[in-house]
């Protein structure tokens, strides 16, 4: 993924969080990070970077949302073991988007799982556009700036940190950023739980 955004740039940063946002199983946050690690090292423009991914971020949401609410609810109704199933489970979806649809498409962004699925699940429950529009700018907007800064910043802070103190300071700073990301992504993840079975 690193060696795409190098060689293509922000083409490459706009169609992997695009088709990742309109349900496809990419890696956008990591091309986001790849992006802004570039953008640190001066071969990138860290606001285009974040720009960028914003837009790409808001278009393919608004993709998958389509795609779930003219086709989606048409596909799984088409199949029986679908269909009873959906039966069962789009009426408490509806409740569910109806109550908690805005802040559930903010969070989606944060949540790689989610990123993938929420706009198709927003459009199959019927979710009132506009109210999906504005949360999902908002979250897109939101998770780039977020993403965008703290990896261009953590690569700064590396680069520097190699450059004026050597290869093993460099890699210690590597790694305590490395567990504080993967100390966020626990949290997210106990997050996701905690919202899954209230």
């Amino acid at each position: 993924m690193t060696g795409l955004v190098h060689h293509y740039g922000l083409i490459a940063l706009f169609l992997v969080v695009m088709l990742e946002s309109g349900g496809v199983p990419l890696p956008g946050e990591t091309a986001l990070v790849a992006a802004s690690i570039f953008a640190s090292q001066g071969n990138l423009n860290i606001v285009e970077v974040i720009v960028v991914a914003a837009a790409a971020a808001i278009i393919g949401d608004n993709l998958g949302y389509w795609v779930g609410r003219t086709g989606g609810r048409r596909l799984l109704e088409r199949f029986g073991p679908l269909r009873r199933w959906s039966g069962r489970t789009l009426p408490r979806t509806e409740r569910f988007f109806e109550r908690h649809g805005g802040k559930t498409i903010f969070l989606a962004r944060f949540f790689s799982v989610l990123r993938v699925t929420a706009a198709w699940v927003a459009g199959i429950s019927r979710m009132h556009w506009w109210t999906f529009f504005l949360w999902n700018a908002a979250g897109g907007i939101c998770w780039s700036a977020l993403v965008g800064l703290v990896a261009y910043y953590a690569g700064h802070a590396a680069a520097d940190a190699i450059g004026r103190y050597g290869l093993w300071v460099g890699a210690g700073l590597v790694i305590v950023l490395a567990i504080v990301f993967g100390a966020v992504h626990f949290w997210k993840k106990r997050m996701l739980r905690a919202e899954t079975e209230s």
